[in-house]
């Protein structure tokens, strides 16, 4: 069954005729829904949910407080890290929600960063999102990292700063110029699986060698599922034999992949896992 995570900007505080014709396709759908708790978009949402008395609803909410719930529906508290404040605090029932939703559906004032926030947070797992605009009447549809790339470019700059202020490092990743080049000429110039290969430089080892050594499964998971990405994921599905949105699920942050799916994607890139030794036994430290 899909899950859909709607949502979007406090200043919106009514649906439009697409809003409403989109939000009855998921009811209709039987799809689960999963809404924020804030006032503005997340408020209108529940309403109309709540008038057309649907009942497959979750409420996720920051903290053990939840400012919203018109459905009395279910409810899931998100605990944000200790120092996170303000935006950060709340956005951290986002990154839950764009981690458990299929896709997404996001109503925009054509300001608030935080709400395009949650299409890079989809995007960047491989999931669908719809932007409707309400400003200017608008609809954008984002299905790769292309339409991400192509929207970023048509905004200003003061949107732009506000996004890589407010987003993690993980999560502007997928905005770098650097990776962007980087995933342009991996599409060129690896029209097969031994060029593909070719391309692992010693610096890029040297990161992986360090994310192993680490310790830290997520740090492991978070460096190859960028270098996945930067390779083209639709490479590494082919040559895993792997559905592409079941590994960006997979190598996303929080992701917990299977081993057996890391040595397939390990092998996908070009390379391979080794073992030495992190100190010495008990028995050559012994006189």
């Amino acid at each position: 069954m899909s899950k859909v995570f709607v949502g979007g900007s406090r200043r919106v505080s009514r649906l439009s005729a697409e809003a409403k014709e989109r939000l009855n396709n998921v009811v209709g759908s039987g799809f689960d829904v999963i809404v924020g708790d804030a006032n503005g978009a997340d408020k209108a949402l529940q309403k109309h949910l709540m008038d057309s008395a649907y009942e497959k609803v979750t409420v996720f909410c920051s903290g053990s407080r939840c400012r919203n719930n018109l459905g009395n529906w279910s409810t899931r508290n998100v605990d944000p890290p200790k120092s996170a404040k303000g935006f950060q605090f709340y956005a951290a029932k986002d990154r839950e929600m764009a981690r458990e939703a299929d896709f997404g559906l996001m109503l925009w004032d054509g300001k608030s960063a935080g709400t395009v926030l949650n299409v890079l947070r989809l995007i960047g797992a491989g999931k669908k999102a719809v932007l409707l605009n309400t400003k200017e009447k608008s609809t954008t549809t984002f299905k790769a990292a292309a339409d991400w790339e192509l929207f970023l470019s048509r905004c200003d700059a003061a949107l732009k700063n506000d996004l890589r202020d407010r987003a993690t490092p993980d999560e502007w990743r997928l905005s770098e110029p650097q990776q962007q080049t980087n995933l342009f000429h991996a599409q060129l110039a690896s029209p097969n699986h031994g060029e593909e290969h070719a391309g692992v430089g010693d610096e890029l080892i040297a990161e992986i060698n360090a994310a192993l050594a680490s310790g830290n499964p997520r740090t492991v998971v978070d460096m190859l599922g960028r270098f996945a990405r930067t390779r083209s994921m639709s490479h590494v599905a082919k040559e895993t034999g792997l559905a592409r949105e079941s590994l960006y699920r997979a190598l996303s942050t929080g992701g917990n992949p299977e081993f057996a799916t890391v040595l397939k994607v390990l092998d996908a890139v070009g390379l391979r896992l080794t073992v030495d030794k992190a100190r010495p036994s008990l028995n050559e430290g012994a006189e």
